[in-house]
């Protein structure tokens, strides 16, 4: 399910601002023909592949989330190399889960107040290279050497959220390229940090505060990158509960817009920090629709939705979603912790006085997952967009080809026949 869903979201941001250019930018470097780029075609180095694929499938927002973003790191490292290394199935599915599990174990040993950092940036780079090392067969010494690579090369920031730049959506795509190279510095010999997680200057000490074994406990028997959720809406996951309180009110009560004279959003510090801002489209609209509790909400209200469809352009620069969006109050609720729900979502209505609604779990968690028809209709909608949509018959043929990836003698041959 996780691997259809960010093949299909990255299918449909292929178009979205960002990935295009960094695709031409690569294809003009050129390179080797390892590894297939989704949706555009052709072929390119591995680590350029991995960069521009990962890229597509965090540039709308929609890819699974945990308490990172690993699906959309581990699976273009885990595509790339597999098609490169000729891989079977199985052996590309069990690096595949090393990775995104590992991806949300480091997420998961977080601990104390979160500084900023960018948390699938500076761990998936991780994950990234124990799923290419897997693929590449290192031994132990190699393995630890390509996860101490990654040290060198964790970075990522809050302050792309926060201002709304571009540079958000490639955050993911550094750190999934920086463990595919970092395996194959180490498979050439290069040496690293042994402590690069636990060490003195090791990732938890230097970046966020963590307990660092917890990474590893219950190792291979539970699988933290289970409780990804897939994402039910193409916005920063800390607008979703209130999207879903404010589609709640709206459809119980058949609001219309003009029925609405005031709308109050009650969310987290955490989620404020990202999403709470007044709406401004700025020099990168797409992204401060995203992240913009006021738009999304709007949304909601204006048109009884939030797709892919709500965060292009003229749907963005509509003058009624405006008027609607900065009518919308945004509260901080001090005591509530988390990063995604609950929220809350006020409105005051000229029929039925004032109505409330607070959503306490995200949508689409793993407690609440998507129904198949849910699922199978977000998937329809995302590989019918982009810069190569996918006809019924070639995304059928990709379908059965994930669904039975198990018998797949050559990853090499997985893309053939689909692009």
């Amino acid at each position: 399910m996780l691997m259809l869903d960010t093949l299909a979201v990255a299918w449909s941001g292929s178009s979205a601002p960002g990935a295009p250019e960094a695709h031409a930018l690569l294809v003009d470097e050129g390179g080797r023909a390892d590894s297939t780029v989704w949706s555009f075609g052709g072929k390119l180095p591995a680590t350029s592949a991995t960069f521009v694929n990962s890229i597509a499938g965090a540039a709308l927002d929609y890819d699974g989330v945990d308490c990172v973003h690993g699906a959309v790191v581990a699976l273009p490292a885990a595509l790339s190399l597999a098609e490169r290394e000729r891989t079977s199935g199985k052996d590309f599915l069990a690096a595949y889960v090393i990775g995104s599990d590992l991806c949300s174990r480091f997420g998961g040993a977080i601990t104390g107040e979160h500084k900023g950092w960018y948390t699938t940036s500076i761990y998936g780079a991780f994950g990234a290279a124990a799923t290419a090392a897997k693929l590449l067969g290192l031994d132990a010494t190699a393995t630890c050497n390509a996860l101490g690579l990654c040290l060198s090369q964790a970075a990522g920031t809050q302050q792309s959220n926060i201002e709304q730049a571009l540079s958000k959506r490639l955050q993911p795509a550094f750190a999934a390229r920086a463990g595919v190279f970092s395996a194959l510095l180490a498979q050439k010999g290069i040496s690293a940090p042994r402590e690069a997680i636990e060490g003195r200057f090791g990732m938890f000490a230097l970046y966020q505060e963590g307990e660092p074994y917890r990474i590893i406990e219950n190792l291979g028997q539970r699988f933290e990158h289970e409780n990804t959720a897939i994402k039910k809406y193409p916005c920063c996951a800390c607008t979703h509960a209130s999207v879903e309180a404010a589609l709640g009110l709206v459809r119980e009560y058949d609001l219309k817009p003009e029925d609405v004279t005031a709308i109050e959003v009650r969310h987290s510090p955490f989620m404020h920090r990202l999403v709470g801002s007044p709406f401004n489209p700025g020099e990168n609209p797409q992204v401060s629709a995203q992240f913009s509790a006021q738009y999304t909400v709007a949304c909601a209200l204006l048109r009884r939705q939030m797709t892919v469809a709500d965060i292009q352009e003229g749907a963005i620069f509509d003058p009624a979603i405006r008027l609607i969006a900065d009518r919308i109050r945004v509260v901080v609720e001090d005591g509530w912790t988390s990063n995604r729900a609950p929220a809350s979502v006020t409105m005051t209505t000229r029929q039925h006085g004032t109505i409330s609604r607070t959503t306490e779990k995200f949508p689409w968690s793993p407690e609440d997952p998507p129904t198949d028809a849910a699922l199978q209709e977000k998937l329809a909608a995302c590989f019918s967009e982009g810069v190569n949509p996918l006809t019924a018959e070639r995304r059928a043929r990709l379908v059965d080809r994930v669904n039975d990836i198990e018998s797949v003698q050559d990853m090499s041959e997985f893309f053939e026949g689909v692009i």
